[in-house]
């Protein structure tokens, strides 16, 4: 049989053929003339080599051949209908899976908030977070291992775009009793001389080579230790063994391990988070509606986190 010919229209109209008994009934719930009703069943009749009807002036009745086909018939047209409704989750950014990839500090304390305020607007969509270290996250983008990327500034090529999303000072952790924690607010490089350091990464150890550039030689510091993560970097600042240098956003995991954030000057060094997507190839809708969810949460984050910090001490001179 030549069953491009069949239609889904002729699908639809043979079953509402047969619900409603009727060629005048099911014309007028499709919206269709009595006319047109019968030239497709007689199509579909044609294309199948068998009458689905016997036909009387008082009655219309499946035929034995009609309700051979029905249970095909309804499987089709309702898997049409399933994949008509998959098509419009899709266009309208309802439905698919995202890989979103992030560092350690935002894949594990900051995107799982994103993931479940999203999850409220877009039930059907799926967010996969992936742990990518700072260095990889253009690389992954542009081999298309992930379809969007969260993290620090890094250099980018034609084939990944970064959007800037906010700022983040890079700052001192120490422990609560540490010296410079009990001094002051403000730390110099200078100050940094003789302080154990332990940096996470060689992003991170890269990082403060680079804040040191324009400090004078004599006040320049090396890390006594370098460390894969920064949750390990965090927890030797916790125990008064060393500070380290991160972004200000890790703050979202110092807090956990009770320390304090003191600011980094002569020079302070600014990175900022950017959101980088591939710039030639086409996102899924599922992925330019996260994007754009992304873009615009993860700023509010910042800026109410950075809200509640510089609030912080104002709460505790007026306890005072």
């Amino acid at each position: 049989m030549a069953f491009t010919r069949l239609t889904l229209r002729q699908i639809e109209v043979f079953i509402s053929v047969t619900e409603a008994n009727s060629f005048t009934a099911a014309a007028a719930r499709l919206g269709l003339t009595v006319q047109a009703v019968s030239q497709l069943v007689a199509e579909l009749e044609s294309v199948l080599g068998f009458r689905l009807f016997d036909r009387t002036t008082r009655k219309v009745a499946l035929s034995g051949s009609g309700r051979d086909f029905l249970g095909s018939a309804e499987t089709l047209l309702r898997h049409a209908r399933a994949a008509e409704s998959a098509a419009d989750d899709v266009r309208h950014r309802a439905s698919g899976v995202v890989r979103v990839g992030a560092p350690l500090v935002l894949a594990s304390a900051v995107l799982p908030q994103a993931m479940r305020d999203y999850a409220l607007q877009r039930p059907k969509v799926v967010i996969r977070i992936r742990d990518v270290p700072v260095d990889a996250l253009v690389g992954t983008v542009a081999a298309g291992d992930v379809d969007l990327a969260i993290g620090p500034d890094r250099v980018t090529e034609a084939d990944v775009q970064a959007q800037p999303l906010f700022d983040s000072a890079w700052v001192l952790w120490c422990a609560k009793d540490h010296a410079l924690a009990r001094q002051r607010t403000v730390i110099r490089w200078s100050d940094l001389r003789t302080v154990p350091l332990v940096a996470a990464g060689r992003d991170h150890e890269r990082s403060v080579v680079q804040m040191q550039l324009s400090a004078p030689e004599g006040v320049r510091v090396t890390p006594v230790d370098v460390v894969d993560n920064i949750s390990t970097a965090l927890g030797i600042a916790a125990q008064g063994l060393a500070a380290t240098l991160a972004p200000a956003y890790v703050g979202v995991l110092a807090d956990l391990f009770g320390l304090q954030m003191r600011r980094v000057v002569d020079p302070e060094t600014v990175r900022k988070v950017c959101l980088y997507r591939p710039a030639a190839r086409t996102l899924s809708p599922a992925a330019e509606g996260v994007a754009e969810f992304l873009s615009g949460w993860l700023v509010r984050w910042h800026e109410e986190r950075a809200g509640r910090v510089n609030a912080g001490p104002r709460r505790r001179l007026a306890a005072r």
